[in-house]
């Protein structure tokens, strides 16, 4: 990629100012009496680095070929907590972003799954949906999206509520809620990205207008500037020694090529499917890191008095997962070229804010399965659970029992969704509905557990689903049933297709909730440690290093190994 078109590395070489000395009098200085600081020890800036869809185990599955100074230095300067687990189900993006910071679960803070059923209503929401905003910054349905479907306060909130409101926090995500959710309630703002214009936008939530920096980042049409680059691999696609071959049966093609294989020739591809398509190429992380520069600059973020907060998903890589699977040339190249960009970012914060004066975290919300394809070829029970026939079939046995249709409005989440409108019209016992439908679930060969959502502490499963069921569980937004497939079972697939190509994630496995937790810069030793820690506790772990109090619905509790003493 041409460096010109990275405003990152534009802004990585900042003059610094050096205050001339005055001469020594020669006379006899006396010292001061100590004064007592008036300011609580915090960094300038904390900035939240969320890799959408990554594995615990891409830190090392192409360690050799990161740089020094991006994923490697992330780990030889910082912390890293090496066993970090998400301690809920179901393993989404909504859900994960939010966990990361509030310290909270499904249970409590509401967001069930990216979409969840309202079981008063059987209404289906979206976690960000928001229809009383309008869209700032473009002129589609995009921007009608706010954290008020959030129920608890994120670390962020509290910066500002500690704060008195001084401080500043920004989110930015390609994806809507890997914006909005970590940004919080009282955010000054969150943006994302409009596939319909091409630019990045926000909502009324937050403000009338786009500040002009955005309308400047806005107008330099970098999508198109990338897409027209075409995405070829960093190195000859035979070194690629961590993936299956190009054009693997696994992968899913882009729409309009005869392979999925690289290079892909996103010049000619976006004139046909639009701007969005960078989502699914590398530079869309580029393009994220490109918009968090701009706001530091534009806000002046770091340069204030008090500490400010930068959220920041990288989506692209649940993009590109999703369509290629975890094992494809595709997805090592995304993570070679995003240790680049971060290395780039971490760069740019020395020069802008100081080395040693930011902290940074990065983690994720959830990581991805192989395909089930790719297992099975090597001897590895796994398989795609077809969600809609099981459906079908099980209304269609209601049907029989009870009379009437669609007594079950979705499998959703891996939860049995019931339509409480005709059974409490048809007054049918609930306890007896669940019974019939765990029944027949548990002789489906593929399906370990169904379990009664009332009843998960008297259940017969190991303690651990116990718990992420329960942490999971809302009983105004989840099922009433909890489906836990075998291990490497799960339902659909990444490409659109209709093949068995790509992935996916959603389940308790360490596949989707072993993720990687790396602290770095002020505040934070350097080492690792292997023990058992949990996505909620990394909110609280932030708010011990400000001073600040957790927020108002976490459970988690702070990482002391983390911080320096």
């Amino acid at each position: 990629m041409k460096t010109k078109h990275l405003l990152f590395v534009a802004f990585a070489f900042i003059a610094v100012n050096v205050s001339a000395q005055t001469k020594k009098k020669k006379t006899v200085v006396v010292a001061p009496t100590p004064v007592a600081s008036t300011q609580i020890p915090r960094p300038k800036l904390v900035v939240g680095i969320v890799v959408d869809q990554m594995r615990w185990d891409y830190l090392y599955r192409f360690y050799e070929r990161y740089q020094s100074n991006g994923f490697k230095r992330l780990l030889n300067e910082g912390f890293s907590c090496e066993n970090t687990q998400v301690n809920y189900i179901p393993t989404f993006t909504g859900p994960g972003h939010t966990c990361i910071y509030t310290g909270s679960v499904p249970s409590i803070h509401g967001i069930a799954g990216n979409d969840y059923i309202i079981q008063a209503t059987g209404k289906s929401m979206y976690c960000t949906e928001d229809n009383s905003v309008q869209t700032v910054g473009s002129t589609s349905i995009a921007g009608q999206m706010s954290p008020r479907n959030l129920l608890v306060t994120t670390v962020t909130d509290e910066l500002k509520l500690a704060t008195n409101f001084r401080s500043k926090v920004i989110g930015i995500a390609l994806k809507d809620r890997g914006g909005i959710l970590p940004a919080g309630h009282t955010a000054n703002a969150a943006y994302w990205f409009d596939d319909k214009s091409g630019n990045w936008i926000t909502s009324t939530y937050y403000m009338k207008e786009l500040p002009q920096w955005a309308k400047d980042f806005n107008d330099q049409k970098l999508p198109e500037t990338y897409l027209k680059l075409d995405w070829t691999s960093l190195y000859p696609v035979e070194t690629y020694l961590q993936s299956t071959p190009d054009d693997s049966k696994y992968e899913g093609k882009f729409k309009g090529t005869d392979a999925p294989t690289l290079p892909v020739k996103t010049s000619a591809l976006y004139k046909q499917s639009g701007l969005g398509l960078i989502r699914s190429t590398p530079y869309g992380n580029t393009l994220t890191i490109d918009m968090a520069v701009a706001a530091i600059n534009g806000e002046q973020l770091g340069q204030g008095d008090q500490t400010d907060f930068l959220a920041m998903s990288l989506s692209s890589p649940d993009y590109i997962g999703h369509q290629f699977g975890i094992n494809a040339v595709e997805i090592e190249d995304t993570y070679l070229r995003l240790d680049r960009d971060i290395a780039n970012f971490l760069n740019f914060l020395d020069a802008k804010v100081g080395k040693g004066n930011y902290t940074v975290f990065l983690t994720a919300d959830h990581g991805a399965a192989h395909n089930t394809a790719f297992l099975n070829d090597h001897d590895i029970p796994a398989g795609v659970w077809d969600e809609a026939s099981v459906l079908k079939d099980m209304n269609k046995m209601l049907m029989d029992k009870y009379k009437t249709d669609s007594l079950v409005l979705s499998l959703n989440n891996y939860q049995v969704n019931f339509n409480y409108r005709i059974v409490n019209y048809l007054h049918i016992d609930q306890d007896e509905l669940k019974k019939e439908c765990i029944k027949y679930l548990q002789k489906q060969p593929e399906i370990e557990y169904a379990v009664d959502m009332a009843k998960v502490a008297s259940s017969s499963i190991p303690e651990p689903l116990r718990e992420r069921i329960i942490n999971g569980y809302n009983a105004k937004n989840s099922g009433a049933i909890q489906i836990i497939l075998d291990p490497a079972w799960f339902t659909g697939h990444g490409s659109g297709d209709g093949g068995p190509t790509g992935t996916t994630h959603g389940t308790w496995n360490p596949y989707d909730n072993h993720i990687p937790l790396v602290f770095m810069g002020w505040g934070i030793q350097h080492g690792s440690a292997v023990r058992e820690v949990h996505m909620t506790d990394i909110a609280p772990t932030i708010a011990a290093l400000l001073h600040i109090q957790a927020p108002n619905g976490c459970i988690g509790v702070p990482i002391p190994e983390v911080l320096k003493k």
